[in-house]
């Protein structure tokens, strides 16, 4: 466990073990202070940044997790290449006055001999969970031990990431952890594109194309409110992204906003998801309707 200091402000307490992790708080219990947890891969932006500020007006001490987590990325995906700047990470988490950053190694998170695997079924069937088979257990797996090890009062989750924040609830409920799971809206650049870690992978062009995505969800959720023949509009937003230049589409659906099952009813709270690729990289986003 330790401090530094950096020209940005007062570095948080940086923990890179659970017993580390637990003293922090274990201090800050003592003092009568709630516990809010922001969990991220690191590769932090504006979007972090905001979840950061939630969870500030929530709790009295905010920790930060930073841990590329090797089991929500499948065979052929990008661990590898993942970016890991932790010093700009912890340079930004100091700006913004988080409390501590917990930054624990794969081989701590994981030891020898482990060979636990947390399932969410049902919301896990379809969209991210169909296209990235494993990815859910992973992400329900290292959240759940996150939890666990910091015993927080709250986290956060971005709504970029629906599927996931849902199933992470659903997890929560099921395993009567008992920690309050928030959520906030997707932050996005200028020109619409959600921000995200691998925005960084794109090359100039495909950059300029990207925005297409929300553009396009957009015009489609528009076009939702008079008519409902989802699976046509399915259709159009499929046709649209490829003329606009994207490669290929995983899905373009409109689904309910609290089961995820396919939207069928004009009274249903929906959303509408779309995940596709351009220069070989795959973007998602969901706006609601």
């Amino acid at each position: 466990m330790s401090t530094s200091a950096n020209g940005t402000g007062t570095a948080p307490l940086l923990a890179r073990s659970v017993r580390d992790l637990r003293e922090i708080i274990a201090q800050w219990r003592k003092d009568g202070a709630s516990v809010g947890l922001v969990p991220t891969m690191g590769a932090l932006h504006q979007g972090h940044m905001a979840l950061v500020r939630v969870m500030q007006e929530k709790v009295d001490r905010t920790i930060v997790s930073i841990f590329v987590n090797p089991k929500q990325f499948g065979v052929d995906e990008d661990l590898d290449d993942y970016p890991r700047p932790l010093e700009d990470d912890l340079a930004q988490l100091a700006s913004v006055k988080v409390d501590a950053a917990f930054v624990p190694e794969a081989e701590m998170i994981y030891p020898a001999g482990f060979s636990t695997i947390v399932s969410v079924s049902g919301l896990t069937n379809f969209m991210c969970g169909k296209e990235r088979p494993g990815h859910f257990e992973g992400v329900a797996t290292i959240v759940t031990k996150l939890l666990l090890q910091a015993l927080p009062d709250a986290a956060i989750f971005g709504e970029k990431d629906y599927q996931q924040l849902l199933i992470i609830r659903q997890l929560v409920s099921d395993l009567d952890i008992p920690v309050e799971i928030y959520s906030a809206p997707i932050e996005r650049e200028s020109d619409g594109l959600a921000i995200s870690s691998r925005n960084r992978y794109l090359s100039a062009s495909d950059r300029r194309l990207a925005p297409a995505l929300y553009a396009t969800l957009q015009s489609i959720a528009k076009d939702a409110v008079e008519n409902f023949n989802y699976r046509s509009l399915e259709s159009r937003g499929i046709e649209a992204l490829l003329e606009a230049g994207f490669e290929d589409v995983d899905y373009f659906e409109f689904r309910d906003a609290e089961t995820l099952e396919l939207a069928l009813r004009s009274d249903q709270a929906k959303r509408l998801f779309a995940a596709a690729f351009i220069g070989g990289k795959r973007l998602i986003d969901n706006v609601a309707l």
